[in-house]
Parts: C-alpha cells; sequence; structure tokens
C-alpha cells in the first residue's frame, strides 16, 4: 500500500491569496503505521492577528525568529516527494501548498485526498463534519492542541484510518488504499454504496 502524506498548515487568515502559512506539519502513514513526520513554524513576513493567536496559540513573538516561509516550505516538498496527499478541507490546504510553492518558482503536483470530503460520503448521518467534530462523534483520540498543526495533522491521520476501517467493514474490503479512497470522495453521496458494492 502505498504511503500518504498527511498535511496541515496554521495561517495568518483563511485568504489563500493575501493570508500567509505560520506553520506546516505532515505525516507519513505507510498502511496503518505513523512512519515519519515534519513539523515546522515560519516566520510569515506578516502579522498574525489577535484572533488567530488566540485561535492556534501561534504568536508573532513566536514566529519572529523561524526560517523563512521559503525555506520551510522547499524543506516541505523535498519531505513529501512525489507521494499522494491528504488533508480534511483539502481545498484550503492545497491551495496555501500550491500558492506558497509557486511564490518561490515550484510547480505543485502532488494530488490531495480530502478526509472531509470523504467523511460526508462516510458518515452522511452526521450534522457537521468538520474535524473537531467528526473526533467528538467517533471518539478519535486528541493528541495535543486544536489548531496547531502536528496535532490537527495526527487527528486527521486519525480520521482516515478511522474511516478506512470503516469503510473495509461495511463493504467486505480487502483493503482500502488511495484509489479506493479517491474513488469515494469522487462519488455523489448518494451513489457510494453502488460505487463500492462491486468492489467487495
Amino acid at each position: 500500500m502505498q504511503d500518504l502524506a498527511i498535511i496541515d498548515f496554521e495561517t495568518t487568515g483563511l485568504t489563500p491569496g493575501i493570508d500567509r502559512p505560520t506553520e506546516i506539519a505532515i505525516v507519513i502513514v505507510r498502511g496503518h503505521e505513523v512512519v515519519d513526520a515534519f513539523s515546522r513554524l515560519m516566520n510569515p513576513g506578516i502579522g498574525i492577528p489577535p484572533e488567530v493567536e488566540a485561535l492556534t496559540g501561534i504568536t508573532n513573538a513566536m514566529v519572529a525568529q523561524a526560517p523563512s516561509v521559503g525555506q520551510v516550505m522547499t524543506e516541505a516538498l523535498r519531505f513529501v516527494g512525489a507521494r499522494q496527499m491528504v488533508s480534511h478541507n483539502a481545498a484550503f490546504d492545497a491551495a496555501f501548498w500550491t500558492l506558497v510553492l509557486a511564490r518561490i518558482g515550484i510547480t505543485a503536483t502532488n494530488p490531495f485526498l480530502c478526509t472531509l470530503r470523504l467523511a460526508r460520503r462516510v458518515y452522511p448521518q452526521f450534522s457537521r463534519h468538520g474535524l473537531q467534530h467528526l473526533r467528538d462523534c467517533l471518539q478519535l483520540v486528541t493528541p495535543g492542541r486544536a489548531h496547531r498543526a502536528h496535532a490537527d495533522a495526527l487527528l486527521t491521520v486519525e480520521l482516515l484510518q478511522r474511516m478506512r476501517r470503516d469503510l473495509a467493514s461495511r463493504y467486505g474490503l480487502a483493503t482500502v488504499d488511495a484509489e479506493v479512497l479517491e474513488l469515494v470522495q469522487s462519488t455523489p453521496r448518494g451513489r457510494v454504496d453502488e460505487a463500492l458494492r462491486g468492489k467487495a
């Protein structure tokens, strides 16, 4: 089973074209095991708003002496290599990954899986599918403070592995690899049963 690189950013705000990353974490999963991890603060070059400092616990003082975004992202890309990437709300993380790398002259080519989209299909009974809400509904282990990149990346790993187990059990699948996850992610919500029953 291929490696997956689970990624999480903390940022100065929610707009990829304007805001900047302050922290990145990447956790490498091979099968059902975490085999490596990368976590760095970075200096965004702009101020972190007070409300974001309060939410994440990452302060302007903490990033003042951190390496530049370009330096950290170059290291992050080297760490990830060509692996399939995974994040919760990939539209957000993939946008930051692509735009920040583009600013240092690198074209990002890694494909992304989205655990938010997957969760909406695997657990349609839940009213919300935010990471912390899913943690509570599924009683997942909380590995650290919410809204810190490494803790959220590890929680996303827990969610991903739970969904893989639930899909395998529900549909009698021997393995739930990236190909199966991509199929689930791209299938309309009401047609997942039809798509996966033929995989058993």
